[in-house]
């Protein structure tokens, strides 16, 4: 089972960054998780490179190369700060070129991220941005880490066994869904499923 994970923010030494690193650690077995390394060289969405009257193959390289990523995945992981009570720009984005491209319909979505305890507006803007996308935020795959920092290190080792623990179910929830829509001849529904 593949994942593509999206890190919002481009700090290489970011808590962000660090999370999705350890989810590749605390994969279950057979699922393999590949961080798209390449978001920084997205160019800036223009509807004009993407309208429906282009050949699909006739767009920047590096946008090709996301929705190939995204066309041989199950499903995706995303990561991501909170920048002026929004999504940062780069993430933004990375999702605009995706808008148009029907493989986002039903994909279904886990979220990992780090929080204050406060409000999280960024990661309710994601909820919206991937709901109008027709993808699916899996309920049961989100995982809120407070304190991210105390918890895990720059290269994903997590430190505290109940992050790892939160890391790992969230992704066998990841897992269970994508296969349920599999045996539902691709129909991504189900009740524990949260489109908001």
């Amino acid at each position: 089972m593949r994942i593509l994970a999206l890190c919002g923010s481009l700090r290489l030494r970011s808590s962000n960054r660090a999370l999705l690193l350890a989810a590749q650690k605390h994969a279950p077995e057979g699922m393999d998780v590949t961080i798209f390394e390449s978001i920084r060289d997205l160019p800036h969405f223009d509807p004009d490179i993407d309208g429906p009257e282009r050949d699909p193959e006739d767009r920047p390289e590096d946008v090709l190369r996301l929705r190939r990523a995204l066309a041989t995945s199950d499903a995706m992981l995303i990561s991501t700060p909170e920048y002026a009570h929004g999504l940062p720009g780069s993430l933004k984005n990375a999702l605009d070129w995706l808008v148009s491209d029907p493989i986002m319909v039903g994909k279904p979505v886990a979220l990992i991220y780090g929080s204050t305890g406060d409000a999280n507006y960024a990661q309710e803007d994601l909820k919206e941005v991937l709901t109008t996308m027709s993808a699916v935020v899996v309920s049961d795959a989100i995982v809120s880490v407070p304190a991210v920092r105390s918890k895990i290190d720059d290269n994903g080792r997590v430190s505290d066994p109940q992050l790892a623990l939160q890391i790992e179910t969230a992704l066998r929830n990841l897992a269970a869904f994508v296969s349920r829509g599999r045996t539902r001849s691709g129909h991504h529904q189900d009740d524990d499923v949260a489109l908001a």
